[in-house]
């Protein structure tokens, strides 16, 4: 099976917040971010696979930083792991005002996503090799949120994940 680095699979996608897209307030709606960032997700998704890939889960998405009325948005993802038929992608969002010509780094969230052929059959997927320090960090925290995931889910037992348990285990030692 192929191998891939994360740059293979970055996708880059750029809205401007029109004001259907807002609240009263003027900020850009949540849920149209999100729909923003499952597109942008799964774009980078298919490209890897080079497969029609469906929303598995999301981790965490905050909305501490507002996006207004007329500032561009950019999103940037990448898969940064990917396991037997399912993908992590990272997402990555910004606001610029074009006045000014300012980004600034609003949301980011980790989304995963699972490869189906042309039956909707899950398929493998190529696996990740990363090179950078970034892309090192990125694809071993992967295994950890994946991990706890499944935990979470009583998929599995933390016997079952050496990694997380080892993770677990040394932030308790350094908290106390």
């Amino acid at each position: 099976m192929e191998i891939k680095r994360p740059s293979d699979s970055i996708t880059t996608m750029t809205n401007i917040v029109m004001p259907n897209d807002t609240n009263i307030v003027g900020n850009l709606f949540g849920g149209t971010l999100m729909q923003w960032m499952d597109i942008c997700g799964a774009l980078a998704a298919a490209r890897h696979s080079r497969n029609v890939c469906v929303t598995a889960s999301v981790n965490n998405i905050s909305f501490a930083k507002p996006i207004h009325l007329g500032e561009t948005v950019t999103l940037i993802s990448r898969v940064v792991r990917a396991f037997n038929t399912s993908m992590e992608v990272y997402i990555e969002v910004y606001a610029e005002d074009v006045r000014v010509g300012q980004k600034r780094l609003c949301n980011d969230a980790y989304f995963t996503y699972v490869a189906m052929d042309s039956d909707y059959k899950t398929v493998k997927v190529p696996a990740i090799q990363p090179l950078s320090d970034d892309e090192k960090g990125l694809f071993e925290l992967s295994l950890l949120r994946r991990q706890l995931k499944l935990l979470m889910a009583e998929k599995i037992q933390l016997r079952d994940a050496p990694e997380l348990k080892k993770q677990m285990e040394d932030w308790l030692k350094n908290s106390g």
